[in-house]
């Protein structure tokens, strides 16, 4: 079995940070070039030893602008990883159209724009992988993020539709359902674990200790523990995965899907 990825080149979205930059990280160890998009990559880029190229996937032109930088950075492409999203706490019933939109330009739209640039230069490589980072939210909704998981949902959807379009071209397509994972979506000031904090009066750190305990391994995911799938499912060791929606949750979501 073969897990190295030598002269595979790689774009990885979102990628300044948190699962993106673990992917990026596991897939330059894996031997692997690649290149990293997002609103302001140099920093990350810089760490790693990737190539920065500086796009808002968000927008209908970005995922273009993307995977063209991509392409004249690295000489061609072979993997896509789709890992932009955004996720806040919200009842169902308060999130606005506005809300819903920004959500679904953001996780679910940056795939499908990306992944149809990506397209001619996945046809042109004997080892195309697309992985898109969903969430354990797209198989089993969370209450508190209600746009968040119906968008990765989508996501999941998409994943199997784009692996089934074109697996007789040789492109293979999965996505990973990431748990709470220990980024800056959950860490940073004003994330996940503020915001559960100020809407149930608890302190921070009661929060992540009672996300990780929710967890059957009793504790929350480290971005390196994710980025190891998808890098695996990016490697030629996966060259029969497709369409599979590949948990890494430490057992969240109990069912066999």
């Amino acid at each position: 079995m073969n897990q190295r990825l030598d002269g595979i080149r790689a774009l990885v979205t979102g990628a300044s940070a948190g699962i993106g930059l673990a992917a990026a990280r596991a897939l330059l160890a894996g031997g692997a070039a690649v290149a990293i998009a997002s609103r302001d990559p140099a920093a990350a880029a810089a760490e790693v030893g990737a190539h920065p190229v500086a796009a808002d996937l968000a927008t209908p032109s970005g995922p273009g602008v993307a995977v063209a930088g991509a392409d004249e950075a690295l000489g061609g492409l072979d993997v896509l990883v789709n890992n932009v999203g955004i996720a806040e706490l919200a009842d169902w019933h308060e999130v606005t159209d506005d809300q819903w939109q920004a959500a679904w330009e953001t996780n679910v739209m940056s795939c499908v724009r990306t992944i149809r640039a990506a397209l001619p230069h996945l046809r042109a490589s004997r080892h195309a992988a697309i992985v898109n980072v969903a969430s354990t939210a797209g198989k089993r909704p969370s209450l508190g993020m209600p746009h968040y998981s119906v968008t990765k949902a989508a996501v999941l959807s998409l994943s199997r539709l784009v692996a089934d379009a074109h697996a007789k071209e040789g492109i293979r397509c999965n996505a990973v359902c990431p748990g709470p994972t220990r980024t800056p979506a959950w860490l940073a000031e004003g994330g996940l674990a503020d915001q559960t904090a100020a809407r149930r009066g608890k302190d921070r750190d009661e929060v992540l200790a009672g996300v990780g305990a929710g967890r059957p391994m009793g504790r929350m995911a480290e971005p390196d523990e994710i980025g190891a799938v998808i890098a695996f499912l990016a490697s030629p060791a996966a060259s029969y995965v497709t369409g599979a929606a590949w948990s890494a949750d430490g057992g969240t979501v109990p069912v066999i899907i």
